[in-house]
């Protein structure tokens, strides 16, 4: 996994949270982390040879999630997470948006870190956030925009399903990387490897640079400049023997 920066950092908060739970018997948590960042906590994890965590966002499909390292007394749970979901009531013809929401809340300076997934419906956005920031969301958020909310904490089942997505289909002539980012994102062969070789591309949140990188159903696909992907479906082949692909396109 091609390293960051930042992710020396992120290694040191996780070896002391470690290392804190460990000794000071009760748990530490980090985050929100967002999708690659979770990919390397779970690598560092491996690396340090500790199993005694759990990743959790406020949900079973969070994108979002809060690292927690737990003492060897205690069994993981996601109830004693921070995180907190707070539900934005508003008019279901006032049109708000995930960008919305974030954008107003970062503008109240909030640091992305304390919030997790904004799931947004009409009518109804469900938001997680560290449980220290919530009391503030709660009493310093009347509109998003222009538009009034309500909110409240808690959230009622379902949630809202969250990122919107375009369905596209298409053949290829197999499932190589190269391939499928071009497929994916439009652009030739030729330009997808020149993206793939110049660390353009993440594989599963995580940057891939080899052309022929074999890629699998459910795979998630990030493209700069060209946008994030599902791959939902790989085959069957055609009659002239290309393989037929789908997948979704965040939007």
């Amino acid at each position: 996994m091609e390293r960051k920066p930042d992710d020396s950092v992120l290694e040191a908060k996780l070896n002391d949270a470690v290392r804190l739970a460990e000794s000071g018997g009760r748990p530490r948590f980090i985050g929100f982390l967002d999708e690659r960042q979770a990919v390397f906590t779970q690598k560092q994890m491996q690396n340090i040879c500790f199993k005694n965590y759990m990743l959790w966002g406020g949900h079973g499909d969070s994108e979002r999630v809060v690292f927690g390292a737990f003492p060897d007394f205690l069994v993981p749970d996601a109830a004693a997470f921070p995180v907190t979901a707070i539900t934005a009531a508003f008019r279901r013809c006032d049109s708000l948006s995930h960008r919305d929401f974030l954008g107003a809340l970062l503008a109240n300076g909030i640091q992305r870190e304390t919030l997790g997934d904004i799931l947004v419906e009409e009518g109804r956005c469900v938001l997680f956030a560290r449980s220290e920031i919530s009391d503030f969301i709660l009493s310093q958020t009347e509109k998003i925009g222009r538009v009034g909310v309500t909110l409240s904490t808690g959230a009622s089942q379902p949630l809202p399903a969250g990122g919107a997505f375009e369905d596209f289909s298409t053949v290829v002539v197999s499932a190589r990387l190269d391939c499928i980012v071009a497929s994916a994102g439009g652009t030739s062969r030729e330009k997808s490897s020149e993206l793939i070789r110049a660390g353009l591309v993440m594989l599963n949140h995580e940057v891939n640079t080899s052309v022929s990188a074999p890629v699998a159903e459910g795979n998630k696909l990030s493209i700069r400049g060209k946008g994030r992907f599902v791959l939902d479906r790989l085959g069957p082949m055609t009659k002239k023997g290309r393989l037929s692909i789908a997948g979704r396109k965040y939007i």
